[in-house]
C-alpha cells in the first residue's frame, strides 16, 4: 500500500518566529515522522518573489527558513526537504497548468481581488501595482501540489481556495490528456487543523509579520526575555483575578504548555498572579522548548554549505518524482519525439 503523500510550502519572505513554530512548523516535523506519511517540505522562494524584490533578503530568509527546519530535527532522510526553484519541473508544470486554468476562475482568487478593492477604494486603475505573479499565484501553488500527487496539502483558512482551485485545473488535465484508469493527477484535499494554534501577537492580534507583532523563534535568551516583556497586558494589579480567555500570555502559555501546566496557570489567573510573575514563567517555558534548538540553529547559520547540500539532496530526491511526472504529462500533451 503507497502511503500517504502530505505537502507543505514554506516562503521565504522572513525569519520564523513562535508562530510559524507552533501553527506550522512543529506539526509539520510531527506528521512528517508518521510511517504511513511521505512528506514534502518546499521553500517557496518562487513565491517569495511575489511579496519581495529585495534578493539579499530572500537569500537570507531561505538560509534561516531551512536552518531552522533542520535545528528543530526534521528527518530529512525521511522526508523530501527542497527548495522550489531547484526543481526546473515546476516553472514548467505551471505555464502548461496556466494553459488549461480559465481567467474567470484566478479572477476569483481571494488575493487579487482583495487588491483590486483596495485600489477601487483608492480611486486608482483596478490593477495598479498587481503582477502577473500576484495574478498566477494559484496556478503556481497548483504546480507545487500537483508536481508530487500530493493527497493531503495543510494549509490555513485563507488558503482552502487554492486548493480548491488546484483541483479544478487537476480535473480539466485528466479529462483532457488522462483516463479514468490511469489519471494523471490525483485531487489534492485541503487540512485545515481546527486545533493546531494560531498565536496571538505583541499587540493582542494574529502574529504576523505584515503586522510587526511577532517573536522570532530563536532570540537570543535576553531578547526572547525582551520580548515576552513586550506583550499588551491589561492594567490589573497582582492579587486581582486574570481572565486566561482575554490574555495573550496565557494563550501563548497554553501553545507551548501541558495541559497540567496550562491548568495551574488558569488557576494561577484565578489567583491573581502579577504579570512580570507570568511573563516570566511564560519565557522560562518557550527557553526550555527552543534552547536546544536554538544552539543547532545558530550552528547551522555559520555552515551554509551544509544547509546546501541538505537542500541539494533533497532536490535529487524531489525530481525523482517530478522528472517522470513531467516526461509523462508532456507525452500526453503532444510535446514529444517526432520519430
Amino acid at each position: 500500500m503507497s502511503k500517504e503523500r502530505v505537502l507543505t510550502g514554506i516562503t521565504t519572505t522572513g525569519t520564523p518566529h513562535l508562530g510559524n513554530y507552533v501553527g506550522a512548523i512543529r506539526p509539520a516535523i510531527a506528521a512528517s515522522q508518521h510511517p504511513e506519511t511521505q512528506a514534502f517540505y518546499f521553500l517557496a522562494d518562487y513565491h517569495a518573489m511575489i511579496k519581495s524584490q529585495g534578493p539579499e533578503f530572500v537569500h537570507q530568509s531561505t538560509r534561516e527558513i531551512a536552518a531552522t527546519w533542520l535545528a528543530l530535527g526534521l528527518d530529512v532522510d525521511n522526508a523530501v526537504f527542497y527548495r522550489q526553484s531547484d526543481i526546473p519541473e515546476i516553472p514548467e508544470l505551471s505555464w502548461l497548468l496556466s494553459c488549461l486554468a480559465a481567467k474567470g476562475l484566478m479572477n476569483r482568487a481571494h488575493a487579487y481581488k482583495a487588491a483590486v478593492d483596495d485600489n477601487l477604494k483608492n480611486a486608482e486603475d483596478p490593477d495598479f501595482g498587481i503582477t502577473m505573479g500576484l495574478f498566477s499565484y494559484p496556478v503556481l501553488m497548483a504546480a507545487d501540489i500537483l508536481m508530487f500527487n500530493a493527497n493531503k496539502v495543510p494549509v490555513g483558512k485563507d488558503q482552502i481556495q487554492h486548493i480548491e482551485m488546484a483541483r479544478d485545473i487537476a480535473k480539466r488535465c485528466n479529462h483532457l490528456y488522462g483516463s479514468k484508469k490511469k489519471p494523471l493527477f490525483v485531487m489534492p484535499e485541503a487540512v485545515v487543523e481546527s486545533d493546531v494554534a494560531v498565536l496571538q501577537g505583541l499587540d493582542g492580534r494574529k502574529m504576523s509579520k505584515s503586522y510587526g507583532n511577532t517573536i522570532p523563534l530563536f532570540l537570543s535568551e535576553k531578547q526572547l526575555k525582551k520580548h515576552i516583556n513586550k506583550i499588551d497586558t491589561n492594567l490589573l494589579e497582582p492579587g486581582e483575578a486574570k481572565d486566561p480567555d482575554t490574555s495573550t500570555v496565557f494563550q501563548i502559555w497554553q501553545a507551548f504548555a501541558s495541559p497540567a501546566q496550562t491548568d495551574s496557570m488558569r488557576q494561577a489567573f484565578a489567583e491573581g498572579i502579577g504579570w512580570g510573575d507570568a511573563k516570566k514563567q511564560l519565557f522560562e517555558l518557550i527557553n526550555e522548548e527552543v534552547g536546544e534548538a536554538r544552539e543547532r540553529y545558530h550552528v547551522l547559520l555559520e555552515d551554509s554549505a551544509h544547509i546546501e547540500a541538505v537542500l541539494q539532496a533533497g532536490a535529487e530526491k524531489a525530481r525523482g518524482y517530478s522528472a517522470p511526472l513531467m516526461a509523462e504529462l508532456r507525452s500526453a500533451m503532444g510535446i514529444r519525439p517526432l520519430g
